[in-house]
């Protein structure tokens, strides 16, 4: 900042260095010459005009900026000022509480992409707002977020611990826990990142643990019989009944069966089907959505045979005739695809409808029992990645005790055919027929 001539009643007095100025007022001002080439007027630390009672004052106010400047201490007003401002505002950000924080985070979110570089879904948006709401802020309030500390971290886990499961009050875990940890470490790294705090604090996140059933619970489990299939598909009311074979034979996620359309089945001269799984249907705001779970989910099927006839005839009573009509219609050849909700309505009607299903069986576990029925017939994980759209084979891996099944049945099934051809050549060569017990 450039010194400006002030008027006044008397003449600067030159010191050994600067000068000083008895102003109206009868308050003295200092001037000095700065290492910019600049002369400046004293100022206060927030770049105020500075005023001395007497002259002695402002001399010895003038020897110390002469002092800062002989050690390379000096700093113009303006940047000194600005500094100063930015000090106090961080230090303001340091104080900041935990909901107006997370509050702020949440706003950041719903713009900045995630790691893949992509938009996060409202659905992913809603879901940490839940955790935020329901879980962190009730526990948080307006604590600082700088006095969030390990500690404080234990003490809300073992509260978070401590709630049954809304799914299975007798699991051992609540499925609350992780995703609400999960949460709360986003919004502590981002505050690090922000320089709120100086680090995230250490959160131990637990390892994924099924809440629907016990961790004894065998996965084999969940697989439904082709007869409960059928039985299935006859209680589901005829116009959606092709939902249940979508799942089932064709091992697609209920939102892939949702935003079907007719253009995704080409037929072939040969009265075989190709599905085209190209989009899904968003369960929160209704729309198609062309992003599935993963880049995997894109891919191509081959329809059945078991269900060829029923999806020709599906589609002649009950899509309308346009290439984007949906194939699971609000109403028959409409134009709306059913939403999310009603289908749970209808799924819960048929399920109960059918006697002997698995506990809490669910419209993914047909996805899962067609998978398993897939992996039994010697599907290779590869295979098994491809059918079910996986682009993470530990998921796939859960398959593998299909495939086991499987391998046990046809090396029995080998064992058993050597063993009489061993007994044949044996009983040829004229030697007595050894008792079997099923083992060479």
């Amino acid at each position: 900042m450039s010194a400006t001539t002030t008027r006044g009643t008397s003449a600067s007095k030159r010191e050994a260095w600067g000068s000083l100025r008895k102003l109206p007022s009868g308050r003295w001002q200092a001037r000095y010459p700065a290492p910019d080439g600049e002369t400046y007027t004293a100022r206060t630390a927030d770049d105020k005009p500075l005023t001395f009672l007497t002259k002695t004052d402002a001399r010895a106010w003038l020897a110390g900026v002469h002092t800062k400047i002989a050690r390379e201490e000096w700093e113009s007003p303006s940047v000194l000022a600005a500094r100063r401002r930015a000090e106090a505002e961080m230090e303001k950000a340091r104080s900041i509480g935990f909901s107006e924080y997370a509050d702020r985070w949440l706003a950041l979110i719903r713009t900045q992409p995630n790691r893949s570089g992509k938009k996060r879904a409202i659905g992913t948006i809603r879901s940490y707002k839940s955790k935020v709401d329901g879980y962190l802020i009730p526990e948080f309030g307006d604590t600082p977020v700088r006095r969030i500390d390990e500690a404080r971290i234990r003490v809300m886990t073992d509260r978070l611990d401590a709630i049954p499961s809304p799914l299975n009050p007798r699991s051992k875990f609540n499925g609350i826990t992780r995703p609400v940890l999960i949460v709360l470490m986003m919004i502590l790294r981002q505050a690090a990142r922000d320089g709120i705090i100086p680090a995230a604090p250490n959160i131990s996140i637990p390892k994924q643990q099924p809440v629907r059933h016990d961790a004894d619970h065998d996965d084999s489990e969940d697989v439904a019989s082709p007869e409960q299939i059928e039985d299935l598909y006859a209680a589901t009311p005829k116009q959606w009944a092709i939902m249940v074979l979508f799942a089932a034979w064709c091992q697609l996620r209920r939102g892939e069966c949702l935003g079907l359309q007719r253009r995704d089945i080409e037929w072939h001269d040969d009265g075989t089907a190709t599905l085209h799984v190209r989009r899904q249907l968003n369960a929160n705001t209704g729309d198609y959505s062309s992003e599935l779970k993963s880049d995997a989910g894109k891919r191509s099927l081959s329809v059945p045979r078991i269900m060829r006839d029923r999806l020709e005839a599906h589609l002649r009573d009950n899509v309308a005739p346009e290439a984007k009509s949906p194939l699971i219609p609000t109403n028959i050849r409409g134009s709306v695809p059913l939403s999310n909700t009603r289908w749970g309505y209808v799924w819960a009607d048929a399920r109960d409808a059918v006697p002997g299903l698995p506990p809490r069986f669910r419209f993914h576990d047909l996805r899962h029992t067609g998978l398993t029925i897939f992996a039994q017939e010697g599907a290779t994980l590869a295979e098994l990645m491809r059918r079910g759209g996986h682009a993470d084979i530990r998921v796939v891996l859960r398959y593998q005790h299909a495939t086991m099944s499987r391998d046990r049945e046809l090396a029995d099934r080998m064992s058993d055919r050597v063993a009489d051809r061993i007994a044949t050549a044996k009983r040829g060569a004229g030697e007595p027929r050894p008792v079997s017990d099923g083992h060479l």
